[in-house]
């Protein structure tokens, strides 16, 4: 079983018990449809520091789901920003209000599934940042790049999630890497599929960067520093 789908998998299982059917089904579609690159990222990060480490224990899947689920609800959140699909001729727009319960579902059991882990803190900082930049955008000519800012924070949780759940930390230039690198696989405005995204350097990359760093104790309030 590839990285992706033990992502999917822990995803949907951790919105298994979510109801009424239709959000859930709403929720499950948007796994099947989506990329599942930062939940593979946060396997690879793991597996780069301890390289025979099972996806399935020690919580790695559920971790990697949790950022998945982050950061589907708030990458929905930033479309409906944008798109604003409230109202129907009719006054009505069911499929709206389904989408706007289904981000706040999402990210809010990415918090659940996180909060008892290393990750939890960088798990707030991300959805912070995220309102700042939304809030930013409608101030700032500069709306491309605010949105871009999602997938890099969203790649440092993801190497934060995966370093420390096999006992390691994610230094500060490990977390400027994992910014980088969401931005090269974002280059067309979308993230690729995550057998497509990461390399065996990439792997070892942040194997260097976490053990070059190790003594670094120090951790930045924003990878991006902004």
């Amino acid at each position: 079983m590839d990285d992706a789908v033990r992502a999917r998998d822990a995803a949907r299982e951790a919105l298994d018990d979510i109801e009424p059917d239709r959000l859930r089904e709403v929720l499950f579609d948007r796994l099947d449809e989506t990329s599942m690159t930062p939940g593979a990222l946060t396997i690879l990060s793991a597996r780069a520091l301890k390289p025979g480490v099972d996806a399935d224990a020690d919580g790695l899947a559920e971790r990697a789901a949790g950022v998945q689920l982050i950061y589907e609800g708030l990458r929905l959140t930033r479309t409906l920003t944008h798109e604003e699909p409230w109202l129907t001729a009719d006054g009505e727009d069911i499929d709206g209000d389904m989408d706007v319960l289904a981000a706040d579902v999402l990210v809010s059991r990415g918090f659940y599934v996180l909060a008892r882990t290393n990750a939890a803190k960088r798990a707030v900082e991300v959805v912070r940042s995220f309102g700042r930049d939304q809030t930013l955008r409608q101030e700032q000519d500069d709306a491309e790049t605010l949105d871009r800012n999602l997938e890099a924070d969203i790649f440092t949780l993801a190497v934060v999630a995966g370093t420390t759940a096999v006992g390691g930390d994610a230094p500060p230039a490990l977390l400027e890497y994992a910014a980088e690198l969401a931005r090269e696989c974002d280059a067309d405005g979308a993230l690729p599929p995550a057998a497509a995204a990461f390399s065996d350097a990439t792997t070892e990359r942040i194997a260097s960067l976490s053990v070059a760093s190790a003594t670094d104790d120090r951790v930045p309030s924003s990878a991006t520093d902004r």
